[in-house]
This record gives C-alpha cells, structure tokens and sequence, in this order.
C-alpha cells in the first residue's frame, strides 16, 4: 500500500500558507465578516459605482460614481470597481480581465437578478397574473434518468424561473390549480406569471438575468483574455436565474494531463460575499489557485460552490447551507462540488449545515491529493464523499447526524485519521463500475480501475451512535458480483479506532467487511472486538467497540461532542503518523485521544 507521504503533507501544508494550523474545526468566525474595505494600494484604476451611476459619467471620483455595466467594459487587469451601498439589479456583466469588485468601506452593496412586477391583474377567484417577459425554462441533463426519478421530481423543478414575495421565496407549482398563498406557476406558452393572493401590498420580485458576473475567456469589450482571475469581496449576490458567477474554462470530455487546463484564468478570489437565492448554482469556477475564504452560500436548487478542473484551490471559513431545497432528486446534488480531475483542493474549516438533501463535499471523477481537514459537517446525506479519484486526507473534521460522514467509492488511498463521527457512518465501497458502457461515458476512465480501488487507511477516529442509528458505524464494502473475483481487501490499515453504539440500540453489528471468505454475500457483521480480531486481528488494535450503557459525550445538543472522562473509550494512543500530526498542527509526539479533538477540548 502506497500511503500518502511527508513530503506531499509538507507540500500541502505550503498550500495552506496561512495562520496557525489546530486538529478540530476552530468554531469560528465563519461566513463573511463586518469589514471596512480600503481602497486597494496597489489598484492601476479606480472606478466608483452606485445603483443609481450614470454612464455618462467616468467613475473617476466619489461624487460622480457610473454605473455598474459601464465599469464592467471600461476596466482592465489591475481596475479596482468600488461599489456604492444599495440595490442593483443588474446582470450578465461579462468581463475577461483581472478586475477586483468590493464595496466603498463599509457599505453594503446588493446586486440581484430579479425586477420589480409592478402591473398585476386579476384574473377570478382570487388569483392574479403578470405578463413576464424574461422567463428561463429549461430541462434537465440528457443523463438524468426519468424513468428513476420523474415519479419523485416533477418537470417544471427544472426551471429556472423564481418568484419572490417581500423576500420570500415561492415554491413551483405545475399548474394553476394547485396554487395557495406561498407558490406561483408560469405559462411559458402566453408569458404569465400566476399567484394566489393580492400581489397588490407586496414586493413581488420576478427573476430577470440569468447569471450575474462571468468572466469569460472570449474577446469582449475590445479586450482578449489575459488570464488574471477576479476578485470579489463584500458584496450580496441573489435572485439569479442559473448562477450569480461564472468563471470560464477548459471543462475535460475525458482523461488529460494536468497543466493542459486550469490556465485560462488564474488567481480567483471569492472573500467574505454572500451567495443566495440561485436556480441552480451559487457559481461554476474554473483556473487554478482560487481561493473562497469566509463567504455564506445558501438556498440554491442543486448545488452551492461547483469547482471544475483545477488545481490549488483554497476553501476555508465558508458556510454553505441549504442547497438543493426544492429538492431535486437524481442530481445528486451536493454542497460543494469538486469535479473532473481537480488536483490539490483543500477543503478547510468549514461549516457545512443543514443540507438534508444533498452531500456535504463531493470529489468526484479523477481528482488526486484532497485535502479535508478540520470541518463540520452537520445534516448532510454524504459528508465527505470521495468517487472515482485517489489519494485523499480526510482528518480532523465532525459529521454529526449524516447519512455516511464519509463515503469512498471506487477510490484508491484515502487515510481517513481523528475524525469523530456522531451518528454518521464511515463506508468504503467498490463496484464493477469502469468506463465501458458506463452511463456518464467517460468518467471511470479518469480513475482509478476496479482491481486497483485499494490502499486506504481508518486510524484514531471515534464513532458514537445513539439508538437512532441503524447501520454499522463502519462499512468495508463491494457488489456481490465481486466475490471471487476480487479477494483482497480495499484496506491497508485500520486500527486504534473507538466505535461504541448507545446499549439499547440497533443491534445489527457496529462494522461490516467485504470480502471474508466463507461469509454468505463476501460480507461478515462485527458486534465485538472478539469477533472483529477472530477475523482481522491487524484491525482490532488499540481498538475499542461495543454497547455502553451511560451518557458519552458532554451535551450533544450544546455541539459539545466532547467524550466525558467517565467514558472508558476516553484513552490516548500514540499511532497517528508524524505527516499527519505535521498537517493537523499536533505535537508530533505523545499519546493523544481519538477523534476531532484529541486533546479534550470544546
């Protein structure tokens, strides 16, 4: 087994580059933060815009700020677009320099995709219509399967329209009669939007734009491309019809050689916004080195931050929340999104809540060396889900009330180390999935094949379920097509691992492994550390499992998922690998507790 060595741990530690590094989430500050923003220093232009700018003026000073969309055109790599507090509503601001947006001090700018619907007209029984001129219909992916899904997400889930009442979102519905006060519905045929109560004491808001800013990689505004990545700081982007950012690139239709894409932009930087209200995504982002540090995403239709084929991207003190609401099923829609052959993303700190219909963060197709470290994940179906990649880190975070914390499928060399894991399991799975007739086509091709999904490593992590939870703590797991033909096992090392079920819970078995010979299906069901070292003697090391009759943690409903010192699982090792102690930021020697805060604090 090839575990990840020091040298990319201490490589990986020069990619986090900032502050000082603690095991645990930190709790905090996340989300973006009450600053006052200076005129950047080193800015090569200044442009100063308000909601009510005038294009006819320049921007040059305070008192005659433009527009927004006037800037936009005149600015180049270097320009610093200072942003006026209030509302804008605008859209689709297409850019191909290096430009910075950020508010004037501490004002608050709000850009917003939708318009005012001011004319409104009674129709009968108490339901009224607006003619709509910009309306975004649209269906789904051409892999999304109806036959699977069309019983549970109905068709018009699809649009990307949205209608507001005095800020509150409406739900769709399919057709008039189905109406009440909190909905609306759209004939796309006629152009009517229709409601089922007064709009007359409202705002009603109608999206308007489809995206916000995009920063192409195209000639626009008598400019070429010159690579520079923009930066966002301090602003509220919401309403947008498909997403509020774009940043354009190479999206790979199969296997390529890393440094063949993620050139075209590099260096975006995403600081301290707020992303709400999007039909489908908060953005796509595409380059190398972007960095998304202290912003709050929430309430979008399928995902929350969509990073495709890069390189050394940075995500820390984010909160993403909320995505996926309507919900949207056989999407599988996910919080953060790192797809297509990413390399080098580290996932740091982050609160990642309430998402009850889509994963946490999800590596998905050909990304090498993941770094995730330091979360929490809370309310999710897949915490960390990591498919059809190889070589991750996964330590130091808390996945409390998930479906599977962790899911590696179809993975190779994921070291899984001090996480604590509260009524959320750990499962690592391998199917027969390869790239011949695969119904994403190309995908598998981009990982790891099926004899090779192996090397993963699960050391020093505490597992704690209440009676509630009703599936192995653990799950070592492949398709019954496998047995026989696969026999090793995915794992090169697990131990000193604390897995322990509430007495009077589900009595099914705390881990259960795939493949051991002579079990019906390849898959036996541990109870006990007895039986686990019958069988797997290397995994029952400075392991403790079982029921337990008394309290474990300090107060779950406090968040403080600390273990009590009364707890008999509350013991140190000395087994977690000197590269990880290094990333984690622990003393590099001594024996220390298992889980996300081995040395008992919270």
């Amino acid at each position: 087994m090839k575990t990840i060595p020091k040298s990319l741990c201490l490589s990986l530690l020069a990619i986090l580059c900032c502050g000082v590094l603690t095991a645990a989430p930190s709790g905090g500050p996340y989300g973006p933060r009450h600053l006052t923003y200076e005129i950047p220093a080193d800015a090569t232009r200044v442009i100063y815009v308000s909601p009510d700018g005038s294009a006819t003026h320049t921007g040059a000073t305070l008192d005659e700020p433009t527009d927004l969309a006037s800037a936009v055109r005149e600015a180049t790599t270097g320009t610093a677009i200072i942003l006026r507090g209030g509302t804008y509503r605008t859209g689709e601001l297409v850019f191909n320099q290096g430009i910075t947006f950020q508010p004037y001090l501490d004002e608050k700018p709000v850009l917003k995709g939708t318009r005012i619907a001011t004319e409104w007209e009674s129709v009968r029984d108490g339901y009224w219509r607006t003619r709509w001129e910009t309306l975004f219909p649209a269906a789904p992916a051409d892999w999304w399967r109806r036959g699977r899904e069309g019983m549970y997400t109905p068709p018009w889930f699809f649009n990307n329209d949205m209608v507001f009442r005095d800020g509150q979102l409406l739900g769709a519905k399919g057709w008039e009669g189905e109406l009440d006060e909190n909905s609306y519905v759209i004939d796309y045929e006629q152009g009517y939007v229709y409601v089922n109560f007064d709009p007359s004491d409202h705002l009603m808001e109608i999206t308007a734009w489809d995206g916000g800013f995009t920063r192409t990689t195209e000639d626009v505004h008598g400019k070429s491309n010159d690579g520079v990545g923009p930066v966002f700081r301090g602003l509220t982007l919401s309403q947008y019809a498909y997403r509020a950012i774009e940043i354009e690139g190479i999206d790979p239709e199969g296997p390529m050689e890393p440094g063949t894409y993620g050139q075209d932009i590099v260096g975006t930087t995403l600081e301290d916004l707020t992303i709400q209200y999007c039909s489908r995504v908060a953005g796509y982002f595409r380059g190398d080195n972007m960095v998304f540090r202290h912003n709050l995403i929430a309430d979008t239709s399928t995902e929350g931050i969509f990073i495709l084929a890069s390189a050394n991207a940075l995500l820390e003190r984010n909160i993403v929340t909320r995505t996926n609401v309507e919900p949207i099923t056989g999407y599988y829609a996910t919080a953060i999104k790192i797809f297509n052959q990413c390399d080098d993303v580290v996932v740091r700190d982050n609160l990642i809540i309430d998402n009850p219909d889509s994963s946490g963060v999800w590596w998905d197709v050909g990304n090498d060396r993941a770094v995730f470290i330091n979360n929490w994940v809370e309310n999710t179906q897949n915490g960390f889900f990591f498919e059809i990649s190889q070589m991750a880190i996964c330590a130091g975070n808390v996945f409390v009330n998930c479906d599977k914390g962790l899911w590696i499928l179809n993975a190779r060399n994921a070291e899984i180390y001090q996480n604590t894991f509260v009524n959320s399991g750990l499962a690592i799975d391998r199917t027969p999935r390869s790239a011949a007739a695969d119904h994403f086509g190309w995908h598998p091709a981009t990982g790891p094949d099926v004899d090779e999904r192996v090397g993963h490593v699960i050391a020093n992590n505490l597992l704690i379920t209440d009676p509630s939870y009703d599936q192995p703590l653990i799950r070592i797991g492949q398709s019954k097509s496998l047995c026989g033909e696969l026999t090793d096992s995915q794992i090169a090392t697990m131990h000193s691992n604390v897995l322990v079920r509430e007495q009077g819970g589900n009595h099914a078995g705390l881990i259960s492994i795939a493949p051991v010979d002579g079990a019906e299906a390849c898959t036996r069901t541990y109870t006990t550390l007895e039986e686990l070292e019958a069988d797997f003697p290397d995994f029952a090391v400075h392991t403790e499992m079982g029921n337990y009759p008394g309290p474990i943690l300090k107060n779950l409903r406090l968040r403080n998922i600390s273990l009590l010192t009364t707890f008999p699982g509350n013991t140190a090792v000395d087994t977690l690998p000197a590269p990880i102690r290094e990333l984690l930021g622990l003393p590099q020697t001594g024996a220390l507790r298992r889980g996300a805060y081995p040395d008992g604090r919270m």
